[in-house]
């Protein structure tokens, strides 16, 4: 299997704090991986710690040569004074011609946004441009950290489609944190349940009946579980909503 990247033995200690301790992982081209794990698991640490932005204090991680990452941080702080529209920050990086921005937008259902002011975005518009932004740079390995947060439950399933269409389309890995399973994609091939070390991993289905899953979530949370599976019988509007085929939308 041709893995793009591989994490082995890895420990993070700063100061007197273990951060990730014994991780080990490794990450096929064109496979879904979703990390998950409670508030303070060491989630983002793991996912800067396979990016090359901290250095392990023992271990090693091994990245495909000229392998091209596409990242999306958890949060993008935006200076509200400040005048941003997204014409200018998908081209903050380099100049960029309009048509490759349109081309960008249009591929994560975004296009309409392209003069709008950056501050003025709904969440899911805001995280659409990010993703929009990662893709730009025709990554083998895109890195989602915490992809729908700010986003109602409709924006998170059609973003969750947007992912699995994009992995699909481009055939890159993707690598996804998560702050639980609830709603998780059907389509990620596995899972990394992380608490510092790696408590569990498989399915979805096989990580939520691990009795290491159960301990650090607890009985409830497997109780109200609801792993995001599509239906094929209906789509989502333009308002987000649910309608089943042949139905007109109700707004």
């Amino acid at each position: 299997m041709n893995n793009l990247l591989e994490i082995k033995d890895v420990d993070l200690i700063i100061g007197q704090r273990q951060l990730l301790q014994q991780i080990n992982l490794q990450l096929a081209a064109g496979e879904i991986l979703t990390i998950i794990g409670p508030n303070g698991a060491g989630k983002t640490t793991l996912i800067r710690v396979a990016l090359g932005l901290l250095e392990p204090t023992s271990g090693s991680v091994i990245r495909q040569a000229n392998m091209s990452i596409g990242y999306m941080p958890q949060r993008l702080h935006l200076d509200p004074t400040f005048p941003l529209t997204v014409k200018r920050f998908l081209s903050m990086d380099r100049k960029r011609p309009a048509a490759e921005l349109e081309k960008a937008l249009t591929e994560v259902g975004a296009a309409h946004v392209l003069a709008s002011p950056m501050q003025g975005l709904s969440g899911g518009e805001l995280q659409r441009v990010v993703l929009a932004r990662a893709l730009m740079r025709n990554p083998d390995l895109l890195v989602l950290d915490e992809p729908v947060q700010g986003v109602d439950v409709h924006g998170q399933i059609e973003l969750y489609q947007l992912i699995t269409r994009i992995r699909d389309q481009r055939g890159c890995a993707v690598m996804m944190v998560s702050h639980d399973l609830h709603l998780v994609m059907a389509a990620t091939d596995r899972v990394i349940c992380l608490n510092q070390h790696i408590c569990c991993s498989g399915t979805p289905d096989s990580v939520t009946n691990d009795p290491a899953y159960v301990e650090l979530f607890g009985p409830q949370a497997v109780k109200q579980l609801a792993i995001y599976t599509h239906d094929q019988n209906h789509h989502h509007d333009a308002c987000s909503d649910c309608c089943h085929r042949g139905e007109r939308c109700a707004r």
